[in-house]
């Protein structure tokens, strides 16, 4: 009899050996592999096609999807990263870091819903008293909303095909476990098939699932990266818990575009959303300051205005210190060696922090020049005109170069009441309109972005 071959998988990014590796080669990830068993091939075994299960294809042209429906959420912005609604029969994946709303949100979800449609919350986390504590504070009080707390996922599947619901909230994927598997809960294997049996249940019985998933360390969903390829929608919440604004973005999406974003505040009345962002960051901004420049980042179709602070310091060390929170340190560092070695402004004995405002992070190279700007900012202790906004990205040569969205920048700085837009010149010719009270000032280098800055 042939023996069961190992197979050991890692629970971080779902990398596969044959034996058990103490530090995972795809992701880095420590103690991450965990066994799984896989069955052997089974030679000499011919394989002969069952007449009864054959299904008759369609054609295309007369597959008839007029009568699609959505489920509307009550979240404008919301249904907007579901392409108009959550689809029927649709399987969507919700990941986010511990406490940043997750559960909020789907109950949220479920007070606007459940008026006219029937849904069942199964929760492998909290008791029933527990979600009605959280229901009451939301003010979540509708008769068609079902509480189940289990973690088998056999009887949650017998609980769905019985209760025949229109929607089913899972929370968390990870805790739901299949007693046919011996690995234990949020392994590998436990998360993949109990995933493929709510797919299959999603689409035979044309029941939408939503589902939560944990997030590691980097910041992907726990366990194997296979079920982003599961799932139709995939969310993820950014965020500091912290902070009270939180960004939810669409990943993947089946039915919709994938350059979304929803931005929310976290109150104590659950989630509220923020239909001006870029307002909320900058309403408190410190006038006349050194150290402080405003950037912008393109998150989804729209723009979102920031603040960034930097602070240069005499340093009481031998070695100065460099810390950043809201942006790349390695970046910052690239920073500074441009500021060095292209612009004559020596950092070398100086302590360097940078922070954005409001807990958003800055991953775009669009946001460089203002990083430049507001050190040599807080280095001169000069400050920049508060009605000034920078955009570029900036080569190692100290060159400005061209980026995406300049158009729909200088749009949104407008409207906030900016009258001065410092920008790449190569992003001059797409600038298809003309606005007499904004200000456009094209530059080369850094050079020549530091002296127009300051009026020099």
């Amino acid at each position: 009899m042939a023996k069961n071959k190992k197979n050991f998988v890692c629970k971080e990014c779902g990398y596969n050996s044959p034996k058990w590796t103490g530090c995972c080669p795809n992701c880095g990830g420590w103690n991450t592999f965990e066994e799984e068993v896989v069955e052997p091939n089974l030679k000499g075994i011919s394989f002969t096609p069952k007449l009864d299960s054959y299904i008759e294809p369609k054609q295309l042209r007369d597959i008839d999807v007029d009568d699609e429906l959505r489920y509307k959420t009550g979240i404008n912005s919301l249904d907007q990263l579901f392409g108009g609604g959550i689809v029927k029969g649709s399987l969507s994946l919700l990941g986010g870091d511990p406490g940043i709303g997750k559960s909020t949100l789907l109950l949220q979800i479920c007070s606007s819903i459940s008026k006219n449609n029937k849904i069942l919350y199964v929760s492998g986390e909290e008791s029933a008293k527990q979600l009605k504590l959280r229901a009451d504070r939301l003010n979540v009080k509708d008769e068609a909303l079902y509480i189940l707390s289990e973690a088998d996922i056999g009887t949650v599947t017998n609980t769905i095909l019985t209760t025949k619901p229109d929607i089913v909230m899972i929370d968390s994927i990870q805790t739901m476990n299949l007693s046919e598997i011996s690995s234990a809960s949020g392994s590998v294997m436990q998360v993949r098939e109990c995933t493929y049996i709510l797919q299959k249940i999603a689409k035979e019985k044309d029941i939408s699932i939503i589902i939560v998933g944990h997030v590691n360390k980097d910041g992907n969903i726990a366990g194997p990266k296979i079920l982003e390829h599961i799932v139709d929608v995939v969310l993820y919440f950014e965020g500091e818990t912290n902070f009270s604004f939180r960004i939810l973005r669409v990943v993947k999406n089946r039915f919709g575009s994938t350059n979304e974003i929803a931005v929310f505040e976290m109150l104590k009345e659950g989630l509220k959303p923020v239909d001006n962002p870029s307002a909320m960051l900058l309403s408190e901004r410190p006038k006349g300051v050194s150290g402080s420049c405003v950037c912008s980042v393109i998150e989804g179709t729209r723009p979102i205005l920031a603040e960034v602070q930097s602070l240069v310091t005499k340093s009481g060390f031998g070695m100065p210190r460099r810390m950043c929170k809201g942006f790349d340190y390695n970046r910052m560092s690239l920073m500074i060696a441009v500021l060095e070695k292209r612009a004559g402004y020596l950092f070398g004995a100086l302590d360097c922090y940078i922070n954005v405002i409001g807990g958003i992070k800055l991953d775009e190279p669009g946001v460089d020049l203002a990083i430049c700007l507001s050190l040599v900012s807080s280095l001169r202790d000069k400050p920049l005109d508060d009605g000034l906004i920078a955009i570029g990205e900036v080569g190692l040569a100290g060159e400005i170069r061209s980026i995406m969205g300049a158009n729909k920048t200088i749009l949104e700085a407008n409207k906030l009441g900016f009258n001065k837009v410092i920008l790449p010149k190569s992003c001059i010719n797409s600038i298809n309109y003309i606005l007499n009270d904004v200000k456009l000032i094209p530059v080369n280098d850094i050079k020549d972005a530091i002296n127009k800055a300051f009026n020099e």
